[in-house]
Order: C-alpha cells, then structure tokens, then sequence
C-alpha cells in the first residue's frame, strides 16, 4: 500500500509524487521497490503509473494517513501489508523484502534511520494488528479515523526495527530534499546522505 495523498505544504503544494528524479516519478520509485507484492494499492489522487495499480481515496480526502490506511485495507486481504511513504526514491526491493522477512512473529517491522527514528511509513505490519487497532480507534471517535495520528495507531505493536544505514528510508519534504535527490541519481551516488553532508565527488 502507497500513501500518495497529502497536501506537501513545504512543497508549496506541488504534486509530490509526481516528481520525476532520473526520467522516474517518485511514485513509480516505489512502486518498483515492490517487486514481491502482488496486488499494489495506492490511495490518494489518480496518477499515472508504470505498473497496474488499484486506486482509491481516504474519506474526506486530505483526511490523513490512518484514514489512508483505512481505505487502502479494504482493497487488500494480504496477511501482511507494506505501508509505504509515496515519497521514498531511494527505497530497493531488498530492504522491502527485509521488512517482509523481519516482521515474521511481530505486528510488524519498521525501518530505524540513522538516527534511530522508526519510518512508520516504510514497514510491513499484520493486516489484523492494522485492522484491529484501526476499528478500536475509530469506534472511540464514532466511527471516523480522520484526523488519528500514526502514534496513537501503533502504540503497543510489537514492532522490529529494521536499521536503514543507507538512508533508503530519505523523505522528499522540501525543496532543498528534491534538489539533493536529483543530485544523487543524475551523479549515480549511492550513499544516500542528508543534504548538507553529500559525499564529495
């Protein structure tokens, strides 16, 4: 599942997803990440993609990523559920696999950056543990997921972390991000560093 909505504020509301790095969306990027999945479900605005995909949209829209979640389970019966960040360019089959390997036995695995932050939307977690923490939220709130934040969701998973020690997990969130993204991939780097520390070339 790829959480391609939001409004991309620090963006000046620029189609995020839609951003090209190397003549690929960022969407596609990750799309391509998921080479094991066999059904791809995006939930945001309809855009074109490489590979098929299922739409489908949070209710109201902009409502965000618990009510995405939401949305996008019921276009799955996966046991397992790959909860992905749109905006993920560096993201690689392999560490999509590990987290598929990793949450075995858990509610789920996330990736850990380097500073040891987990990257709740680049994981893997039970479609059950999803679904129950979901419907007990939003019973308390009348029905509605809008608005929940991912912490309160996923307080007291079980989750591994995944150590992400090559920044996959990097976020596009400003400009200043896309322009070190572009930097990368038009130079082939592959140690994906923050901007403002970029390996000298």
């Amino acid at each position: 599942m790829v959480l391609a909505g939001g409004l991309a504020r620090r963006l000046e509301g620029a189609d995020k997803p839609a951003l090209e790095f190397g003549g690929v969306t960022l969407l596609d990027r990750v799309i391509d990440a998921c080479t094991e999945a066999h059904n791809v479900v995006c939930v945001g605005p309809i855009r074109p993609t490489r590979r098929p995909v299922r739409w489908t949209r949070e209710d109201p829209p902009g409502a965000g990523p618990v009510a995405a979640l939401a949305a996008g389970l019921e276009l799955t019966e996966a046991d397992d559920v790959l909860v992905l960040a749109a905006d993920l360019p560096f993201l690689s089959a392999e560490l999509v696999h590990s987290l598929w390997i990793h949450s075995a036995g858990h509610d789920g695995a996330v990736l850990s950056d380097r500073e040891g932050k987990d990257q709740w939307l680049a994981a893997c977690y039970r479609r059950d543990a999803l679904t129950g923490a979901i419907d007990r939220l939003t019973a308390e709130r009348g029905g509605s997921a809008a608005g929940l934040s991912l912490k309160r969701l996923l307080a007291g998973f079980d989750l591994v972390r995944v150590p992400d020690p090559d920044g996959q997990s990097f976020d596009c969130d400003t400009w200043e991000d896309v322009g070190h993204v572009r930097r990368l991939v038009d130079g082939g780097v592959a140690d994906h560093r923050p901007p403002g520390t970029e390996p000298e070339r």
